[in-house]
């Protein structure tokens, strides 16, 4: 299969990595969803603790609660009442949550789409992660997967810290995960991926 430049890397500097990357599906290069983090945190907290079709299912409710637009803005979020967004099957902690992105994206502290491109990493996960319900995991996953950053490394994820620990065959906690995946730089986001087919074949064996 054709190696793009994060595999060809992760390759050259880590035996382990060569070892595993042919075995998996390459780590994907374009992402067009939810790029407005207003917009995407918002998903991620109805998603949280939940299934997949059945937080879609009270995803597409809440956005159907403001039917002239595709989406709601921060003040129609602030100004409906909580009565409504429990119909829809929010928890009284995720309408907490929603009305605090909301807020917060009026005190500009969760910034608009076009500006957060020119944003470091740190400092978006730093604005984001004084949301309510919002955290660094969180905003790790939008930064690889909405805005698709290169170079971001999880490692509180547990699958993450499970694959690594099968391609290197010991047991990796999350400070010898950062160490360690310092030599993955500057494609630590790739080398996360890879370390999640890994550990779908952990799941698999046991």
């Amino acid at each position: 299969m054709p190696f793009g430049p994060a595999e060809k890397h992760l390759m050259k500097v880590c035996p382990a990595m060569k070892k595993h990357v042919p075995n998996h599906e390459p780590y994907p290069t374009e992402f067009t969803r939810f790029k407005d983090p207003y917009k995407a945190l918002i998903r991620a907290v109805v998603y949280q603790q939940l299934s997949g079709k059945a937080a879609g299912t009270i995803y597409g409710r809440v956005i159907a609660l403001f039917p002239n637009k595709t989406h709601p803005d921060p003040e129609d979020i602030l100004a409906a009442k909580d009565e409504t967004f429990r119909a829809a099957g929010l928890s009284r902690q995720k309408i907490a949550a929603i009305r605090d992105i909301a807020q917060k994206r009026l005190d500009k502290i969760v910034p608009h789409q076009r500006s957060i491109a020119h944003l470091p990493d740190a400092e978006i996960i730093e604005r984001l992660t004084q949301v309510k319900g919002v955290g660094r995991w969180t905003v790790e996953m939008y930064l690889m997967f909405s805005l698709g950053r290169p170079d971001v490394l999880p490692v509180d994820d547990l699958g993450v810290r499970k694959g690594a620990s099968r391609m290197l065959g010991r047991e990796i906690d999350i400070k010898t995960l950062g160490e360690y995946g310092a030599r993955w730089a500057p494609w630590r986001s790739a080398a996360a991926w890879h370390c999640w087919r890994a550990a779908e074949t952990v799941l698999m064996d046991t």
